[in-house]
């Protein structure tokens, strides 16, 4: 048996091996017995570790139902363009709709808030000399950042970005000829533009009409709001500063598309080189910030100042504010569904709501939020509480509250996360309720564990789950975005060394990491309006859900990462063993009900869609407008946003085969999964005592564990 670690001990084996090494394989949790569990209690034999290698589909149930391979066509179809059909008064044959604004809604794609410094995967390919001459100057880079004290605030990876920009400067180098006409071609343009600049401000000055010229688009073609102020367009000096950051910005990434990389070599390129154009936007900066200016000049330098206080506030916390901190907290205005904590171990509380009315579907839905983040997501306030309108539709909701995990619990398995969690959870519902089945919903990795979950019940022939519905979640980890650039081997070997000298991973790890996909909107935004523009951090209750983070126990959640993110052994049948049993998704046989989001920069819709393949039972995807969290909080009395179904009974060979044949609505996909979920839930019956005998109501939602920080 081996030595419990000491802290700073130096005789500790590190997880992965020797350097240079690939371990055998992965933690191997240990099985503890959940409380009330029927499932056997067998060790588990943890899945190998490795490099992440190409993964063949997984084939279906049934051989005659099989699809052909996913394909990656060059010019995908666009989801929005189902959107603009169902927006639009007039049928129209293919419509497309005019693009979203990046900074539309700031919470699309927030995850939850720490540090992403590990060091950038290099191409596997020798070392050339200005490659070599250029390795110093990025780690100085990185180490004058890192005395810099704003780097506690802007997760920066700046030898990253050094490295980046080395690389398309080599290549620049490898063919001058073309260097030199591209050269030549962006000098035309810069001369263009401040020849039309002036001749436009003359124009305005003399009284004659200015010539009209297209709204200005971000990096990727979105309508770029951070130039919204008028001196933008009408100040000679600050719109030519404008234009030439946009032709700089637009050859830099022509760059990185043409540089000579492969898969996510290519990916982290263009990723640290938007980085690096993102902060050096002139909006980020008070000199040429015109609004910020503006401001200044009417309010005595009043709002310099606050934006100074705030600054230095931030620095001392150690913590970029996005929201204000004291406008929310859960129980007081946020996670105000009546409920009472009917069951608790040292993972979960499980909450069961108050129904509404006399009678409820007899069949109850149990709940999975993701470990990494607090379940109040799902229940926000009462006009956007998910929670709150499944009970209003007469289901009987039960919601697990997962422990924030310290040091303490750092050698908690993945196959305690199921045992104490969905496997815990479901035998007091059903002790409850007197459900011999129930349905389950899964949010994100909520999703992922539940799957699991299902997979090694299948195993064991226990048929306790009578459906399932999958929240922007991912089994099969072959394409997962931008997350990729944080999620190879390098960054988990860096995650894996704080959680061994912690015991944990800090929230802040994953909160960075998720605003780093978006950072206009969740870092950048936030910096110009708190310090910039001396204004306090808005109210804003998905940010503050944001801020109030969960973290993340060792031996599980190594686990998690190198089983999907590494080596994707999810959709290989046997790869992952848990609870004693060899997973096998073709198994699952249960109904399932996915939805995915149009603009998810964490589960790309894409990648939800697979689940479609995977699995024994039917599945029904639908695809809403929007990101990773406002595309799934979309309360139906909103009436805002949409989303896309396809009813034919013929299962899509591949995402886009699927769009192809999906149907637009207008509104939220929750009156849809409603309808899909009350056909899954049987007739309304008498409702269910709150708790029982044996699970005797300990306290009020929230509950407790939520509370912890």
């Amino acid at each position: 048996m081996a030595t419990k670690r000491k802290a700073g001990s130096a005789d500790h084996p590190k997880e992965g091996g020797a350097s240079g090494t690939k371990p055998k394989s992965a933690i191997k949790p240990t099985l503890k017995p959940a409380e009330g569990s029927n499932i056997g209690k067998k060790p588990n034999a943890a899945g190998k570790k490795g490099g992440k290698a190409a993964v063949a589909p997984l084939p279906p149930a049934q051989p005659s139902s099989k699809p052909a391979k996913v394909s990656q066509p060059k010019s995908r179809a666009k989801p929005d363009q189902k959107f603009a059909a169902a927006a639009s008064p007039k049928p129209k044959p293919a419509p497309k709709l005019k693009p979203k604004s990046a900074a539309a809604t700031v919470a699309e794609d927030i995850g939850t808030q720490s540090p992403v410094k590990p060091t950038a995967q290099q191409p596997d390919k020798p070392e050339t000399p200005y490659q070599a001459a250029v390795a110093p100057l990025a780690a100085f880079a990185s180490q004058m950042w890192q005395a810099n004290p704003l780097s506690k605030l802007l997760p920066l990876d700046m030898a990253a970005i050094v490295e980046a920009v080395s690389t398309v400067s080599a290549q620049a180098l490898e063919d001058p000829a073309r260097a030199n006409d591209e050269a030549r071609e962006l000098t035309l343009k810069l001369w263009q533009n401040a020849s039309d600049t002036w001749t436009a401000a003359i124009a305005r000055w003399s009284g004659q009409a200015s010539p009209v010229t297209d709204r200005d688009k971000a990096p990727g073609g979105e309508v770029d709001r951070r130039f919204d102020a008028p001196e933008w367009e009408q100040n000679p000096f600050f719109h030519m500063m404008k234009q030439t950051y946009g032709l700089l910005s637009e050859q830099l990434l022509k760059q990185a598309e043409r540089a000579d990389l492969e898969g996510s070599d290519k990916q982290r390129l263009a990723f640290h080189l938007r980085q690096l154009i993102d902060a050096s936007s002139p909006t980020v900066f008070l000199p040429t910030n015109p609004a910020a200016l503006r401001k200044a000049m009417e309010t005595g330098g009043t709002s310099v100042a606050n934006g100074m206080r705030q600054l230095l506030a931030d620095l001392d916390s150690g913590r970029l504010n996005m929201t204000d901190t004291e406008a929310f907290a859960p129980g007081r205005n946020l996670a105000l569904t009546p409920g009472k904590v009917v069951f608790r171990n040292k993972l979960i509380e499980l909450i069961q709501y108050a129904p509404k009315g006399e009678k409820a579907h007899e069949v109850p839905l149990l709940i999975l939020p993701p470990w990494i983040n607090k379940f109040y997501i799902l229940d926000l306030q009462p006009k956007n509480s998910l929670v709150a309108y499944l009970v209003d539709q007469g289901f009987t909701v039960f919601m697990v509250s997962w422990k924030n995990p310290d040091a303490s619990l750092e050698e908690t398995s993945l196959d305690d996360y199921m045992l104490d969690g969905p496997i815990a959870a479901s035998d007091a519902v059903r002790r409850i309720t007197g459900a011999k089945q129930i349905n389950a919903m899964g949010y994100c990795i909520g999703g992922t564990l539940l799957m699991m979950t299902l997979a090694a019940l299948a195993a064991k022939g226990d048929d306790r789950f009578s459906s399932a519905t999958l929240m922007v979640s991912m089994q099969d980890f072959t394409e997962v975005g931008d997350t990729a650039v944080f999620m190879d081997e390098p960054h988990i070997e860096f995650i894996e060394k704080q959680m061994l000298e912690r015991g944990y991973l800090d929230s802040r790890h994953m909160s960075d990491m998720f605003n780093m996909l978006r950072p206009n909107d969740l870092i950048w935004g936030a910096v110009v309006n708190n310090y910039l523009m001396g204004e306090k951090p808005p109210a804003f209750d998905l940010l503050y859900w944001n801020a109030d983070g969960t973290r993340m126990a060792r031996a599980a959640h190594s686990f998690y990462l190198r089983n999907t993110y590494i080596e994707n052994n999810l959709i290989k049948p046997g790869a992952i063993t848990l609870l004693g049993e060899k997973l096998d998704l073709r198994k699952i046989t249960q109904d399932i009900y996915a939805v995915g989001a149009e603009k998810d920069h964490i589960v790309p819709w894409r990648a939800a869609w697979q689940v479609t393949r995977l699995t024994g039972g039917d599945v029904r995807y639908v695809l809403a407008a929007s990101g990773h969290i406002a595309g799934m909080i979309n309360p139906p009395a909103k009436a805002k946003g949409g989303h896309l179904t396809n009813d034919s009974t013929s299962r899509a060979a591949t995402p886009d085969d699927w769009l192809a044949g999906a149907v637009a609505k207008q509104g939220s996909w929750w009156a849809d999964w409603a309808q899909w979920l009350a056909a899954h839930s049987g007739e309304k019956v008498a409702i269910p005592p709150m708790g029982s005998k044996t699970d005797k109501p300990l306290c009020d939602a929230p509950g407790t564990y939520v509370m912890e920080r």
